[in-house]
């Protein structure tokens, strides 16, 4: 350490020319014949991948695409238009009746909830990471590197995605600007890609990122050393000949009535019990665990065990090898996510098709939220082979062509669709309300290829009549016809988001007939619409005695003491 230090402090002085040197010149006191290495300093180049944003797709204001390149607001601190802001924030979203069921073996460990991938210049060991927040600061909660250069014409055939950091969501004591830079290892190879995982459940309002600087140095540090804990679920091979040949846990040994103690009497414990002990396992212990023996193998490849299967706390190390080793396992497989799973070729079209063809058949709840691997052959599978699916989440799979979303119109059991930043087009969805009239939960936020959002909501109104949430986040022509519709038909509706739709005008009385007209309301979202006035909040509280979060964020027309009335 005390040599990484010394490296360190006198690389600032260095210049290109001077070579690393050894150790032993360290070591005999020869310090000041020591050559230094020049650590390089470069900011985000850009934005490769993301979660969500708070942003439009069509302009700069919020959006992840302001972390790449210089600081524009930093050091200054508060709200500004220039920085990089999430959908959400607190922990109310996952409250919401439009939130899925979280999935039990989540490791606990695990606390991300979005992400976004930035691309530098120049392949780099990394020494420091640092991001520059500037409001609200402390939602980060992981720092990871890669193996690839994204701007390499030869990428490696063995994607490594490596931590750098790794720490728990937390607030910090004051929403002002800081300069983000825990202490990061060692890994074993040049990286020009990182990748931040962030957690804004603790914080009382967006968290705002304005830039991001990677340091590090173009040799690698000779005193590195490189013990690098891998979770691999990768290796889950079933061989019998394996099992038998594991030493140490014995299911059983020559005699009729004896017992090894190899396995704590194990074997005397009802089957049940057993398969409850196993049930906290997270999945790659349970895979591991079923390489022990042939009391644990039976235990831990029993499809009660993979009822539920969650795959996005493994996605840097999800592959088509993976799924395969888990495919008969999953026979009775009900509730899957494999959101962020399988980017970069990890995972293919193909391989997943084969998965679901195997799986998929008491399919009821399928999570792909940013699977940039999926393709309208993997969407024309699961309208084939998962008959019983109520939920599907597509979420930012923004590279879905738009005639892929039609498949989902065969589906006619879905209950909860989210469609948030993808390509799906008028007649698509016209298609999928057509066919799925069942809808209770409808995410259409940051579908910027629908054109005419009044039609929309006119069949909602006739089709969907028992929705209870919809998110129109920044839909762009919604018109106040269009939503005197929906209210009218969808009266079960308990959320409903209308941020940012900025052709809803107050002055026609839209939004005070929304109040009467949804008396079971619990959340609005009118943010940024700039016309809502006191009446308006006025009739929301007379009428809307459920509600418990309104958003009018960016509102001047409105009295602080008409505010104070909710």
């Amino acid at each position: 350490m005390f040599y990484y230090i010394c490296l360190r402090r006198r690389s600032r002085s260095g210049t290109r020319s001077e070579a690393l040197g050894s150790r032993r010149a360290v070591e005999l006191g020869q310090r000041s014949a020591l050559p230094v290495t020049v650590e390089v300093e470069q900011y985000g180049k850009e934005v490769l991948d993301f979660s969500s944003h708070y942003g439009s797709e069509n302009s700069m204001s919020y959006t992840m695409w302001n972390l790449a390149g210089v600081p524009n607001v930093y050091p200054s601190s508060g709200d500004f238009t220039q920085t990089a802001v999430f959908r959400t924030y607190g922990k109310w979203w996952e409250q919401c009746i439009s939130s899925a069921t979280p999935f039990r073996r989540t490791p606990p460990n695990f606390h991300s909830l979005d992400y976004l991938e930035l691309a530098f210049e120049e392949p780099v060991y990394p020494t420091a990471v640092e991001v520059l927040e500037t409001y609200h600061p402390g939602a980060i909660v992981k720092i990871l590197a890669c193996s690839l250069n994204p701007f390499s014409q030869n990428p490696p055939a063995d994607v490594r995605w490596e931590v750098l950091w790794a720490g728990k969501p937390n607030k910090a004591l004051t929403p002002q600007a800081r300069q983000f830079s825990p202490s990061i290892r060692q890994i074993s190879f040049a990286t020009n890609l990182l990748r931040l995982e962030v957690n804004s459940s603790l914080l009382e309002y967006y968290t705002e990122l304005d830039a991001v600087i990677l340091r590090g140095v173009r040799e690698r540090p000779i005193l590195a050393l490189y013990k690098i804990p891998v979770i691999d679920i990768n290796d889950l091979s079933d061989s019998e000949e394996e099992i038998s040949d594991a030493g140490g846990l014995c299911c059983r040994s020559g005699g009729e009535n004896r017992h090894n103690l190899g396995n704590g009497y194990f074997d005397r414990l009802p089957y049940e019990l057993i398969q409850l002990i196993v049930s906290h396992l997270p999945v790659p212990d349970l895979c591991r665990l079923a390489q022990s023996c042939k009391l644990f193998h039976k235990h831990c490849c029993d499809p009660l065990q993979y009822i539920q299967l969650s795959l996005q706390p493994y996605w840097a190390r999800l592959t088509d090898a993976s799924l395969s080793h888990l495919q008969s396992r999953c026979t009775l497989l009900q509730r899957l996510n494999m959101s962020w799973t399988g980017n970069r070729g990890a995972v293919t079209a193909a391989g997943f098709c084969s998965f679901m063809k195997a799986c998929g058949v008491s399919l009821v709840c399928l999570e792909l939220s940013c699977c940039h691997f999926l393709t309208e052959a993997c969407l024309e599978v699961i309208a084939q082979t998962c008959p019983c699916l109520q939920e599907l989440n597509l979420a930012s799979c923004d590279r879905l062509q738009p005639q892929a979303f039609n498949h989902i119109a065969k589906l006619a059991n879905l209950r909860r669709l989210v469609l948030y930043r993808t390509k799906v087009e008028q007649s698509a969805i016209l298609s999928i309300l057509t066919f799925c009239p069942e809808l209770r939960h409808l995410n259409l936020g940051s579908c910027v290829m629908i054109e005419d959002y009044d039609v929309v909501a006119s069949m909602l109104s006739a089709r969907c009549r028992s929705l209870r949430s919809l998110d129109l986040w920044r839909c762009r022509n919604l018109s106040e016809r269009g939503l005197a519709e929906l209210v009218s038909g969808c009266r079960l509706l308990e959320e409903l988001d209308l941020g940012w739709c900025s052709t809803l005008q107050s002055s026609s009385g839209c939004f005070q007939h929304l109040a009467r007209s949804l008396p079971r309301l619990r959340k609005l979202f009118l943010t940024a619409n700039r016309t809502v006035c006191d009446s308006d909040v006025e009739e929301l509280a007379a009428n809307c005695s459920a509600l418990e979060h309104l958003d009018i964020l960016g509102e001047t027309r409105v009295l602080g003491e008409r505010k104070r009335l909710l």
